[in-house]
Order: structure tokens, then C-alpha cells, then sequence
């Protein structure tokens, strides 16, 4: 990627990294420290809310890697061993006969005596029964040790780590059955405007499908959220006055459009009158117009009305500051240099995150980047992302967050 003019001069617009650092301290200074025990298996996607202490060593006791023999390398000098006993997994062994192996299989406790496992592959049973081992041996070869992955006290999942199927399988290897959890976010979506209309319903003169709060509705039932579907604000200030006070109870109001300086915007009017609003102007592309504020003392951010727009700043913006609520630090999609598929020949004052894709190691585009088309993100497997004053050449690296890194 190649810098053109002066980087990082964006005039009036905020930085990207400067948009997401005040949102996730305003994140930080309203933390929900509200928690549930529940049963581990209903703990999918919700965020730890104490350390997981390990109560016993993982494993608790030396076994077997392998299925095969454990012997005590010092008594053996390359003779024929006869098997004293049998181990399975799930049994407990007895110590080790002087002069003898035990057959042992993968997982079975390595009994007293014993400090080697050979596997079954390079053994040769004999027809008197002794088994002969035909390869160097060394101790502890092929045995797990005791307390090898955990040993008792040890932090094994720090608080604010966000629990899926690996973590949930950690805690039941530790006999987890419930775990403490952070509460659900109670965020309360709406959008604005008249020109938006449920579908289902027949299309009028100048209306539109509301499509971004379908959108949002899911992706936050992905990301755990309790969500209340607070519906379609009309152009009207005492409506929206009433609604905003029914919403009182929730953590954020999550809005699309409507909320700026004009006086048809009538959300950013009520907002103004009994709470607090910012309009930041952001070094973004899609999505530059991104509002931040409170409603007696409700958080509210309300994202640009455009759906590619909506969800470029939900995925980089909205997504971490909802995360960090719970006390997630790592909020910030995993981003992955690959060479570019395509030309990026003029520079622009804002980073844009384009919907592209994958094809042969190389990131490719959609036709149309517009911010209305959201078709674009359905055709996409990830965000490209082209940084402010660049311009690119086929092959260049470029950045490419996938969309399974924020879409849940």
C-alpha cells in the first residue's frame, strides 16, 4: 500500500483509533457488573464474569500417550518383560512387579514403579506372552505428567473472556458444572424517519424496507444481547419523547438516522433537550456521521442510516464498545495482510472498509461500494481495508478483516 500526501491529516474528521478509544472508555466508565450463575452448557457467547481458578492438576495424575507398555527403565536391560498387569483408562493401576511391564492403554493412569511407555508398535509380543521392545527407550517417554496442562490454583480463563465450545470444554475438564457469567446487555434498537416502512407491507410514494434493524436485532442476539425492538420512529417530536422514556430501563439505544443538527431529526432534538449528544464526524468510509450521547442517563449511539454504513461502524465501533461493557479487553477483530486483487488508484482523507473477498489468496471487491447497497456485504467474506492517502497496486498487502471475526 502505497502513502500518498500526508497521512493522517483528516481535516475536521476523528481518526478511527480516536473514535473507538472514546468509546471504549466511555464503555469502561459504565461497566455492567451485574452477573448469573448459569449451567455451563447455556454459557455459549456470555462473558466470564470471576477467574476460573483450576481446584485440581490437569491431569491429576501421570498417563499413558500411547496404547502400549510402561516399564521402569532402569530395571530393564533389553530382556523379554512378562505383563504383570492391564490398564485401562478409567482404572486404577497397582505399583509396578520388579522386572516386569504392565500393558497400558492411552489415557490410563501410569502406575507406581513405572516411568517409561513404549508404544504397541515397537513391541513384539512373544509366544510365552513377554513383550520384547525393539527401539531406544528413555524415561518418561510417552507419558503425560501429572498437572501438565493445570495445576491447582492456576488461572486458566481470566475474567472477561467471552465463553465458546473451547472454553465451556476447559471448564468441564476442570468438573465445572455452572460457571458466573456477566448478565445479558439490555440494548433497545430503533430506527427513524418516515420514509421507512416494516416489510411485509406495500411500499408508498418516497418509502423504503427498514432493513438495518432487522440487521442489528440479529447480530446482537449473536453477540448475546437481551434486545428490545423498539420499531420505527416517525418524524414527529412528542412521539419520540414518549418513546425514548418508555426505553429508560436498557444499558444503550441503539439508533440508525435521524440524529444530527437538523430540524427534521427529531431523535438528536429529544436527545439535545434532556440529555446529551455529540455528532462525531468520522475519517470513515462508509459511514463519516456517528452520534454518541446520553438520554437521562441512558447511553445512546446512533449509527448513519445507510445499511453498508450501519454495519461498518456497528462491526468496528458499536460491537467493541458493547463487548467491553462486560469487561472484554479484546474487542478488536483479528485483521490479516493479503495481497490485493485489485487497483486502488485514488487516495482518499478517509480509511474505507470495503466489502470484498477472498479468490486465490487475493482480496477482491464488490462493483459497487456504495454505502446503500447491502447486497455487497451478502456477495463479501470480509472488510478491506485501504488506509487514509493510499493508493494500491495488484499485490500490494492489504488488510482484510473477516466477517466471522464481528459478526459474532
Amino acid at each position: 500500500m502505497k502513502p500518498v500526501g500526508k497521512p493522517g491529516r483528516t481535516g475536521e474528521l476523528m481518526p478511527v483509533e480516536v473514535a473507538l478509544a472514546r468509546l471504549l472508555a466511555l464503555a469502561e466508565a459504565a461497566p455492567i457488573r451485574d452477573t448469573e450463575t448459569l449451567p455451563l452448557a447455556a454459557c455459549e457467547g456470555r462473558v466470564l464474569a470471576q477467574d476460573l481458578v483450576s481446584t485440581l492438576d490437569l491431569p491429576p495424575w501421570p498417563n499413558s500417550a500411547m496404547d502400549g507398555y510402561a516399564l521402569h527403565l532402569a530395571d530393564w536391560t533389553g530382556e523379554p518383560l512378562p505383563v504383570s498387569q492391564r490398564i485401562f483408562a478409567g482404572q486404577a493401576p497397582e505399583a509396578l512387579a520388579r522386572g516386569t511391564c504392565a500393558r497400558i492403554f492411552t489415557g490410563a493412569p501410569v502406575p507406581a514403579g513405572a516411568d517409561c511407555v513404549e508404544m504397541q508398535e515397537n513391541a513384539q509380543v512373544q509366544a510365552d506372552g513377554r513383550v520384547v521392545f525393539t527401539q531406544s527407550l528413555r524415561v518418561q517417554q510417552n507419558i503425560r505428567p501429572q498437572g501438565q496442562e493445570t495445576t491447582v490454583g492456576e488461572v486458566v480463563l481470566a475474567a472477561g473472556t467471552r465463553l465458546g465450545p473451547i472454553e465451556q470444554g476447559l471448564a468441564a475438564s476442570l468438573g465445572c458444572a455452572t460457571l458466573e457469567v456477566i448478565r445479558r446487555v439490555h440494548v433497545a434498537v430503533l430506527s427513524t424517519g418516515d420514509e421507512l416502512i416494516e416489510p411485509g407491507q406495500p411500499l408508498g410514494p418516497g418509502q423504503i424496507y427498514n432493513s438495518n434493524r432487522v440487521l442489528l436485532c440479529s447480530w446482537l442476539t449473536r453477540l448475546g444481547c437481551e434486545v428490545l425492538d423498539a420499531g420505527i420512529l416517525p418524524d414527529d417530536l412528542p412521539t419520540t419523547r414518549q418513546r425514548l422514556v418508555e426505553l429508560g430501563d436498557v444499558d444503550l439505544i441503539l439508533s440508525t438516522g435521524g440524529v444530527s443538527v437538523g430540524e427534521a431529526d427529531f431523535l438528536g432534538i429529544a436527545l439535545r433537550e434532556e440529555g446529551e449528544l455529540a455528532l462525531w464526524k468520522l475519517a470513515i468510509k462508509p459511514g463519516k456521521p456517528l452520534t454518541c450521547g446520553h438520554y437521562r442517563g441512558v447511553p445512546v449511539i446512533g449509527l448513519p442510516g445507510n445499511p453498508a454504513s450501519t454495519l461498518v461502524t456497528f462491526a468496528l465501533l458499536a460491537r467493541p464498545y458493547l463487548l467491553r461493557r462486560q469487561g472484554v479487553q479484546a474487542v478488536e477483530p483479528l485483521t490479516f495482510q493479503v495481497p490485493a486483487g485489485f487497483v486502488w488508484a485514488k487516495p482518499g482523507n478517509r480509511r474505507e472498509y470495503l466489502r470484498g473477498r477472498l479468490e486465490q489468496g487475493r482480496a477482491v471487491i464488490y462493483k459497487n461500494q456504495s454505502s446503500g447497497v447491502l447486497r455487497s456485504a451478502a456477495w463479501a467474506e470480509g472488510l478491506v481495508e485501504v488506509r487514509e492517502g493510499s493508493t494500491l497496486a495488484q499485490g500490494d498487502e492489504v488488510g482484510f478483516i473477516p466477517l466471522s471475526e464481528v459478526l459474532g
